[in-house]
């Protein structure tokens, strides 16, 4: 867990680059935390931030 969204989201785009699997970017608490997208479930009270897929080839603007 981290407390800066930035580095949240930088770490969220490595991991989802080097896995090959998409991530998400969730805050929680106060706080900004990374998973596998397969692993959140709805249950979880979580505020999905962004969800990195190194499969889409959107560009990104």
């Amino acid at each position: 867990m981290s407390n800066d969204l930035v580095l949240a989201q930088s770490h969220a785009f490595a991991i989802a680059r080097t896995l090959m699997v998409a991530v998400t970017v969730f805050q929680i608490d106060g706080a900004y935390g990374v998973l596998p997208s397969d692993e959140i479930n709805d249950a979880d009270e979580l505020r999905i931030i962004h969800e990195f897929d190194p499969h889409d080839r959107r560009p990104a603007h």
